[in-house]
């Protein structure tokens, strides 16, 4: 069903390829793993996946072998290669593009949805990818991403605990996020130097903040000035656009700190803002 690590290494010798530093390649090769990724994001027969970083279409393979449609986005031309050369994922449409590029509208037409995305997303791009999937992108209705463990524990994280931040509560303006498993790095090649760990991201049916009290805007530029100076009460690190009337009328006690507020609370912030 899919590549051993010993096969992994042997595929990119046989095409002459090493990973790419530049690319944040780390090839998943681990059965228990990617079956237990297949399990967990909850795609079956006749489910439309997304993939970003295919690598050498281990992950592919097992989605392939639920009886899932794969269109898969690859950066690295070399890697194209490989992907269309192996006839295990021949049904697969392999778009050559950067994820962060690419226009969504293409990958996943929105007349033809919706769509999954099951994906180990590289480190240093994983965030903003899944915040750009999530704004632009109505049509992908879930994200099951593998991200560094700190990032997941973050994209997971509720107001009160340790980990919520700003991307925390960016998050839940457009989805619920629930970190469900850790991964260790020996199932890679090479080894990253951190664990790993999986988010299960649904889609909202509506914004957590309905549009008529606050745009997205306002509301994520509340959120970031907040969580600028996260140490700080709120009357102290937003006293440059709320006054106290306005924490009175929003119905927020200005002596709290930011990672005490859900998204909603935010929101009504940024409705005084705005």
């Amino acid at each position: 069903m899919t590549l051993s690590r010993a096969a992994s290494v042997a595929l990119l010798a046989e095409y002459g390829l090493s990973p790419k530093r530049k690319f944040g390649q780390n090839f998943l090769f681990d059965t228990n793993t990617l079956s237990k990724i297949v399990r967990l994001c909850g795609v079956g027969e006749g489910d439309q996946v997304i993939e970003f970083g295919p690598g050498l279409g281990a992950l592919t393979e097992h989605l392939l072998g639920v009886g899932a449609t794969v269109r898969a986005v690859e950066i690295d031309p070399d890697l194209i290669t490989v992907l269309r050369d192996r006839p295990e994922l021949a049904s697969v449409t392999v778009f050559e593009a950067d994820a962060m590029k690419v226009d969504l509208d293409i990958v996943a037409p929105p007349g033809e949805g919706p769509y999954d995305l099951v994906a180990n997303l590289p480190y240093n791009v994983a965030t903003p990818l899944v915040m750009r999937v999530l704004r632009e992108a109505p049509q992908i209705r879930s994200l099951f991403v593998m991200v560094q463990l700190e990032v997941a524990e973050r994209l997971g994280a509720r107001p009160g605990e340790d980990a919520y931040g700003s991307v925390s509560a960016r998050l839940r303006y457009w989805a619920s996020a629930t970190l469900v498993g850790k991964v260790p790095a020996t199932v890679f090649v090479p080894a990253p130097k951190v664990a790993s760990g999986l988010v299960r991201i649904v889609r909202l049916e509506q914004p957590a903040v309905d549009p008529a009290i606050a745009n997205v805007e306002t509301i994520e530029r509340v959120v970031t000035m907040a969580f600028g100076q996260r140490r700080k009460m709120l009357r102290r690190s937003l006293q440059s656009v709320l006054c106290e009337e306005d924490f009175l009328a929003a119905g927020v006690d200005s002596s709290r700190r930011p990672e005490e507020l859900d998204i909603e609370a935010f929101g009504a912030l940024a409705g005084r803002l705005q």
